[in-house]
This record gives C-alpha cells, sequence and structure tokens, in this order.
C-alpha cells in the first residue's frame, strides 16, 4: 500500500471543552503520527498542535475528518507528492 508524508495543523479553540477528544483521536491514530509539536497558547485561549505524518490518504483523510468534525477545531494538512511503498 502507498503512503505520503505530510504535516496536519490543528487550532484548538476550546481546549477545555474538547481537548481530551482531540488527544484520543490522536492516539487512535498515532500509528501515522511520525511527530508531534503542541503549544498552549494560554494568553489567547488557545492550543496549537502540528504533527507530522506518514500514512495512506484514506488513513489521514479519516484522521483530519474526524478532528474537522470536532466543534471550535480547524485542521489542515499538507501532503507530498511522492508516493513511498511498504
Amino acid at each position: 500500500m502507498e503512503s505520503r508524508i505530510g504535516v496536519i495543523g490543528i487550532v484548538v479553540d476550546n481546549p477545555k471543552e474538547v481537548g481530551q477528544r482531540v488527544n484520543d483521536y490522536i492516539r487512535e491514530y498515532s500509528h501515522i503520527i511520525v511527530g508531534r509539536m503542541g503549544i498552549p497558547y494560554r494568553e489567547r485561549g488557545i492550543s496549537v498542535i502540528a504533527l507530522i505524518v506518514e500514512g495512506t490518504t484514506d488513513d489521514i483523510g479519516a484522521f483530519t475528518g474526524k478532528l474537522g468534525n470536532l466543534k471550535g477545531v480547524t485542521v489542515k494538512s499538507a501532503l507530498t507528492p511522492k508516493k513511498f511503498c511498504d
């Protein structure tokens, strides 16, 4: 199966309300996560998370779709055009 490498940016506007669900989804998709950086921006009351991922477009799409359906969560992804075979 072909996989792609990419970056997912997540902004959580209400971390106290949905932060746990965001972390649950990150844990659920940990098999495609290569690296993670999370910054709680307390002065603005938001959290910003950057993920490096490698997985199929189906897995990455399912993951970003679940995150994007959470109220107050904005998700953007960028994938490399190069495909890798396992």
